[in-house]
């Protein structure tokens, strides 16, 4: 198997996935759900993934990622149709919810399959590749799910949106390219704890690091299009704020695999973190287009030069052949943020306005980054 076969998979699931999440938000709104309805809805994309994403990775280990990844890119399928066949809010809880338990699944498998490939000291890099496939599609999804909007309608971009999930699901149907096989485990799964896991002093702090990066990323998808909506933009601008950041995101990690080798993972993340608590802050004090974009691209190259650091620290700091259930217990840290954030912040818009929601994040974000800094030495 070659990588860019893997990315191209994930650059179609993934647009879809990422395009859904504006969509969902921007259809509640047109259907004048509330702030905290809004919060509510983009939570029910992680309450099954926070319950189940350990459960998950170790079904990976055993089994391998090709049938796990052809089940989550299924259930992504049917969940972007659902809203097209129902439109209506009681739709879309349900829709999001199968939406996001389905594409944890496909992106456990990717990240395990990633893993596997190459020598110890090409990991970061294949990572980095990986994580530019994100940024292509984090761009592409919404870019084209607002233009969509304001040309076919929201009811009808659901329909579309569906299309890019046909190729990556007939390609797993008839396995290419070939995904590795699960390889021989010698001891069983029984007696495995995730508190076995977080014993280990590095994966831990690799696990909280990545959940407060995740979760900064997370409530920028959730607010922008709440904040766009009330300064008075159209769906198409809030598109190219948020596919703006995510072109920052792809410039990063653009040249990311030239400088993996030239700073420290330690460095990079703890940096991130203080871009992303900066631009977080100053987010509500401009309500124009251009400089709206000129922050979503700082915070776009703060977060997006983490992720492959976070994930070659996660894959070398796991027990061997307990990789997939290590991302399984980071992605349940993720979507357990996912969960209560976007519930705890829309109550927050809904009685103080976004300034607070902002401003929170930025705290959170910023003292993360010093602490972190304290505990690693800046390595």
């Amino acid at each position: 198997m070659r990588l860019w076969q893997l990315i191209a998979l994930t650059i179609l699931t993934h647009s879809a996935f990422n395009g859904s999440r504006m969509l969902m938000s921007l259809f509640a709104i047109h259907l004048h759900a509330s702030p905290f309805t809004i919060g509510a809805l983009m939570s029910s994309y992680s309450l099954l993934p926070m319950l189940f994403a350990v459960g998950a990775g170790r079904l990976i280990d055993r089994i391998g990622s090709r049938w796990p990844m052809f089940g989550g890119g299924l259930a992504v399928t049917l969940g972007i149709v659902l809203p097209f066949a129902l439109p209506r809010i009681e739709t879309l809880f349900a829709a999001s919810t199968l939406i996001g338990t389905g594409f944890m699944v496909f992106h456990v498998a990717v990240n395990q399959v990633v893993g596997e490939l190459g020598r110890a000291e090409d990991r970061a890099m294949n990572f980095s590749w990986l994580a530019l496939g994100f940024s292509t599609s984090a761009s592409l999804g919404p870019f084209m799910t607002g233009l969509a909007i304001d040309s076919i309608g929201h009811v009808q971009t659901f329909l579309l949106l569906s299309v890019f999930t046909l190729p990556p699901l007939v390609a797993l149907w008839l396995n290419r390219p070939a995904l590795p096989r699960a390889k021989v485990r010698k001891t069983s799964t029984a007696g495995h704890r995730v508190m076995d896991l977080l014993q280990t002093r590095e994966l831990r702090r690799v696990i909280i690091a990545s959940g407060l990066l995740s979760m900064g990323w997370d409530l920028y998808t959730f607010v922008i299009p709440i904040h766009g909506s009330r300064i008075g933009l159209s769906a198409s601008s809030i598109g190219v704020i948020l596919g703006t950041f995510a072109l920052a995101t792809f410039t990063v990690r653009l040249v990311m695999p030239l400088l993996v080798r030239r700073v420290t993972e330690w460095h990079t993340i703890t940096a991130a973190l203080l871009i992303a608590a900066a631009t977080f802050s100053l987010f509500p004090v401009f309500t124009s287009v251009p400089l709206l974009i000129a922050l979503s691209f700082v915070l776009g190259i703060g977060l997006g030069c983490a992720q492959p650091m976070v994930m070659a620290l996660l894959y070398s700091s796991s027990p061997p052949g307990r990789q997939g259930e290590a991302v399984g217990v980071r992605t349940t840290v993720i979507h357990l943020s996912s969960t209560l954030l976007p519930l705890v912040f829309g109550a927050l818009g809904a009685a103080l306005g976004m300034g607070p929601v902002f401003w929170s994040m930025a705290a959170l974000l910023g003292a993360t980054g010093y602490v972190v800094n304290r505990q690693t030495g800046g390595r």
